[in-house]
């Protein structure tokens, strides 16, 4: 057995993954999934995506057992921060958030002023080369490293959330900016399957 073993739901001797994939869905009340950036200037867009969207709890409250174990919770949005807000990062999170407790709505935000837009993908390919002497040019699709101009990143990223596998297909997708001194989202995309057909 190892060191942690007794933390993880897998190592019990009765683990039953089917019943606890269905306590986990019951604990917690995940309906809407936001990429956004790990800029510190961006840390309120789940606030400002839950106050826009009107039904949504975030941060929500830890529940407690009797015992003072960390149980549940009640927020209705889950983070998923990553690097510029690209949903390249995010794609493994929404496929498991999925399996977990079901998503609804997946929203990527990308915000004003961002990192991302301060270099080019051929130019950070030539620095990891002359720097790190490491080739990363087939690392990542291109239209993925950098935010070049937001409304294309933003159709581009809710694009490839859309068409990935693990994606559900009743999800809603949004596409929103960000102001960062305002707060300010503005919708670019806004992707409701709800009249198409489905087969499963």
């Amino acid at each position: 057995m190892g060191k942690f073993d007794r933390y993880a739901f897998s190592a019990s001797a009765d683990f039953d993954e089917a019943e606890v994939r269905k306590a986990f869905s019951q604990a917690v009340p995940l309906r809407t999934l936001v990429i956004f950036c790990y800029d510190p200037r961006a840390a309120d867009v789940p606030m400002a995506v839950a106050k826009r969207f009107g039904n949504e709890v975030y941060p929500g409250r830890v529940i407690l057992d009797t015992a003072g174990h960390r149980v549940a919770s009640s927020a209705t949005i889950f983070p998923v921060i990553v690097a510029g807000g690209r949903a390249i990062d995010a794609l493994r999170s929404i496929t498991v958030a999925q399996h977990l407790f079901g998503i609804e709505n997946i929203v990527v935000v990308h915000h004003a002023h961002c990192g991302a837009t301060t270099f080019t993908a051929d130019g950070i390919i030539d620095a990891y080369w002359h720097e790190h002497g490491a080739d990363i040019s087939k690392l990542y699709d291109r239209g993925s490293v950098c935010i070049e101009d937001y409304e294309a990143s933003l159709r581009h990223d809710t694009a490839l959330v859309r068409a990935h596998a693990g994606t559900p297909k009743r999800a809603n997708i949004f596409g929103f900016f960000y102001d960062i001194d305002t707060g300010a989202l503005t919708e670019v995309v806004a992707d409701r399957p709800r009249d198409r057909e489905f087969l499963y």
